[in-house]
């Protein structure tokens, strides 16, 4: 006859099964976290989509417009002297500022297109806000220093700031357009 087990032995497939669930059970509970981690994630890509398209189609543009056409047209109208010289100093702080935010948007560009992917990105946080932060202070400035001083300065003669509007209208306009008038 054989002995009866002792109960931890008949106890001890049992209990494999139970510590099976704990593991089970906390690794549910982790995708039980994903519903709430999808709408964030979705909108971390619908972001940097909209970013990359923004300063590729916008920003740059916004600069080249600025340094091509209403610094110039700005300067050839002041004032010699004084005002020719603060608003050289004006111009070049805004230039240098693009510049700036142009290769700081450069080295966030990368990580930025693979958030859009929705693929894992070593993005620096602290340089987006950086990026963020410098380009209000510099629309700030424009705002409140450099834009009102170009309107007094080209307000002083209508055909300079006529002929500021043509050239931006020009500058927009599709060649095919273009071509029509000429």
């Amino acid at each position: 006859m054989s002995k009866p087990s002792s109960p931890a032995v008949h106890s001890a497939p049992i209990q494999d099964f139970s510590q099976c669930h704990v593991g089970i059970l906390k690794k549910l509970n982790m995708l039980g976290e994903l519903p709430a981690l999808l709408a964030p994630a979705a909108r971390a890509r619908e972001v940097a989509e909209n970013a990359l398209e923004f300063f590729r189609e916008a920003i740059f543009e916004h600069h080249l417009d600025e340094e091509r056409e209403l610094f110039p047209a700005v300067l050839a109208s002041t004032e010699e002297g004084a005002e020719q010289a603060h608003v050289r100093a004006m111009v070049k702080r805004l230039t240098d500022e693009h510049r700036d935010l142009e290769a700081l948007w450069k080295r966030l560009e990368s990580g930025l297109k693979k958030v859009a992917k929705g693929q894992t990105s070593d993005i620096s946080v602290a340089e987006v806000q950086r990026l963020v932060s410098q380009y209000r202070a510099h629309a700030q400035y424009e705002e409140t220093e450099f834009l009102p001083l170009s309107q007094t300065i080209l307000g002083r003669n209508s055909h300079h700031m006529a002929a500021l509007g043509m050239s931006l209208h020009m500058r927009h306009t599709p060649a095919h357009v273009n071509a029509t008038y000429i």
